[in-house]
């Protein structure tokens, strides 16, 4: 952060963890009629991560244009380039291994290189920094978009030079850096949202509009979309100045997809916009600003304020991002099925108080009321109670900047799909999430539907049927008949007072080649433009004897694909032979000596199906 040292934020979250605030001493049946006196404490920024130095360069021409930094079990990778330039039309992406996240760059937007291409957070030194990769691997790729001179590119400094990078911290070291939190009142009661997606369906799609905050890489923080505009809500603790907004990027649609399961969607990311207005922690403690890419989110919805005083005994709830975890929804108390969040104290200077369960990591989150499932108060402080600066004060100061009018038009909705294409062989399948969003109104039930198929092609909901701000499967199965070639389907929502769409494309591609017999082992596989898959199936094999190794790719025509035969040499894998020719065809031998290898295919240009044949020793 540009205004004060992760070892503050530190100190403070240690603070907390030694001396809850003087409210916490209040008994709880005395809260609504005998107010403590206003906390003074904030619950904490998250700490996330650490900053590691890199020292990373791709150029043009080199025989790997693709480099990784991995971090056994950190939890995200955001790497930060000194330098990016490139020949226009060719570009950088930053994935990972998987491609669930690709983040593309087409030079340094910070030099008029932005034009198109991801969001991107710049930290005080010369450069960007990608927005953050999911996991612990980030792969960095070179893509060109035709033959370059590489000695005259390399002279004059083209290509990409990655001098550090950002890692979260594994489970157990969050664990260990993070206190003991005061802000989770007895038995903490969260669950994954998803958990009430059934049993609370308002709840589960008010927390659509909720995003978590990566602040400079290091921290985490919770923020969320207010009114019909780019607008957007945290606490001035997790960003002060237009420095912090710079500097950070914001997650929505980070939950798990199944309750307890741990299996969290990547969500969609995106950087920060303008720093509108702000208020310091010992005032109302928030910060308005808009993001970089408004239509990226809108599919998630929005909230609106409820300007009015809390009333004592009134039903509430906290979506957020304690810990840093996937989204949570505090709804009840100590037990699920037992007494709900409800206001304990209605003021305490500019705060209200209650006993939902937050923790570091929260603090930015809406308290909504259950009457209007708008917010009532944005959560800052810990304690038990817990406090959240009285939103009508919140309102008073930024009314002018934001539409706080919900749509008259009655109960809206939004479809998303992730991800909205696929390239599958014909028999085989393909699968995409389908979320929805409440825009206005109250939640509906929604009918799914599908449309444009070609022959051969059936697309299948599970399940068909759902509430508004829920999600379901889409499923493209397909026969070993069905027609090569791209195909536009529509998926169709139906509710009682709206229909609403999105689109899928379909790309059924021809079978593999088969310009390779004879070989031992063979794979087959399938390739976008820049990408590259390791064989055996991802894995190596390993020869036990000296030998020769002889080896065979057939790529789809018209594309330039290369082949590279890698062995491990005790801490990394090394190209020990290669065919990269400019065409899709390659050959390789090598007389190796006994250990483990595996095979790289690269798609240089073009993409589709290919096909490896190999021996061993």
């Amino acid at each position: 952060m540009s205004h004060k040292p992760w070892t503050a934020i530190v100190a403070l979250a240690a603070i907390l963890a030694t001396a809850a605030p003087a409210a916490a001493a209040v008994p709880q049946q005395q809260a609504a009629t005998t107010p403590p006196p206003a906390p003074q404490q904030a619950d904490p920024v998250t700490p996330a991560g650490e900053q590691h130095a890199a020292d990373l360069t791709l150029r043009y021409g080199a025989t790997e244009r693709s480099t990784q930094i991995r971090r056994p079990g950190s939890s995200y990778i955001k790497v930060h380039f000194a330098a990016l330039k490139l020949v226009p039309g060719d570009y950088v992406t930053v994935a990972g291994p998987d491609r669930r996240e690709v983040h593309t760059y087409y030079g340094d937007p910070t030099l008029g290189g932005g034009t198109r291409g991801s969001g991107h957070t710049v930290h005080g030194t010369p450069g960007f920094a990608a927005l953050s990769i999911d996991g612990d691997t980030a792969v960095i790729t070179l893509h060109t978009t035709g033959r370059r001179s590489a000695a005259r590119l390399t002279r004059q400094g083209y290509g990409a030079v990655i001098d550090r990078y950002y890692r979260g911290f594994t489970g157990d070291e969050a664990a260990a850096r993070t206190p003991k939190s005061f802000s989770v009142c007895g038995t903490d009661a969260r669950r994954d949202v998803v958990c009430y997606r059934d049993s609370h369906p308002t709840e589960y799609a008010r927390g659509n509009a909720v995003a978590r905050q990566l602040l400079d890489g290091l921290g985490h923080c919770t923020a969320w979309r207010v009114g019909n505009t780019n607008r957007m809500l945290t606490n001035n603790h997790c960003m002060e100045n237009a420095a912090d907004l710079a500097a950070s990027e914001f997650q929505f649609d980070y939950q798990c997809a199944t309750c307890g399961g741990n299996d969290p969607r990547a969500g969609t990311k995106v950087a920060g916009g303008q720093f509108l207005k702000t208020s310091v922690l010992n005032a109302l403690d928030y910060t308005l600003f808009s993001v970089a890419d408004f239509a990226a989110i809108q599919q998630f919805g929005t909230l609106y304020l409820d300007p009015r005083p809390p009333v004592a005994g009134e039903r509430i709830y906290i979506p957020g991002h304690g810990d840093a975890r996937p989204k949570r929804l505090s709804l009840f108390e100590e037990t699920q099925g037992g007494a709900t969040c409800k206001i304990d104290v209605v003021s305490s200077g500019v705060n209200t108080g209650y006993r939902c369960d937050t923790s570091g990591g929260n603090s930015g989150s809406p308290v909504l009321a259950a009457s209007s499932h708008k917010v009532i108060a944005l959560h800052h402080l810990g304690g038990c109670p817990n406090w959240g600066t009285r939103i009508t004060e919140v309102y008073n100061e930024i009314s002018g900047m934001i539409d706080n009018n919900p749509p008259t038009g009655g109960n809206d909705f939004s479809l998303a799909l992730s991800p909205s294409s696929a390239t599958v062989q014909p028999g085989q399948t393909a699968t995409s999430t389908v979320s929805s969003a409440v825009t206005g109104g109250s939640a509906q039930q929604i009918t799914l539907t599908a449309a444009g198929q070609p022959s051969g092609v059936t697309a299948s909901f599970s399940p068909s049927v759902i509430q508004a701000g829920a999600s379901s499967t889409l499923t493209l199965s397909t026969t070993a008949q069905a027609p090569t070639g791209s195909y536009t389907i529509t998926v169709v929502g139906t509710g009682a007072s709206v229909t609403r769409s999105a689109t899928f494309t379909l790309t059924l591609g021809s079978g593999p080649p088969t310009g390779c017999p004879g070989y031992e082992t063979n794979k087959t596989g399938s390739l976008t433009s820049g990408a590259s898959q390791y064989q055996p199936d991802g894995q190596y094999f390993q020869t036990t004897t000296t030998g020769p190794h002889r080896a065979c790719l057939d790529g789809p025509a018209g594309t330039d694909y290369d082949l590279y035969l890698q062995k491990w040499n005790g801490s990394s894998w090394a190209a020990v032979a290669q065919g990269a020719t400019s065409g899709p065809d390659e050959t390789l031998t090598y007389t190796g000596t006994a250990g483990y290898y595996r095979y790289r295919v690269h798609a240089y240009s073009g993409a589709g199906a290919y096909s490896l044949g190999y021996d061993a020793p």
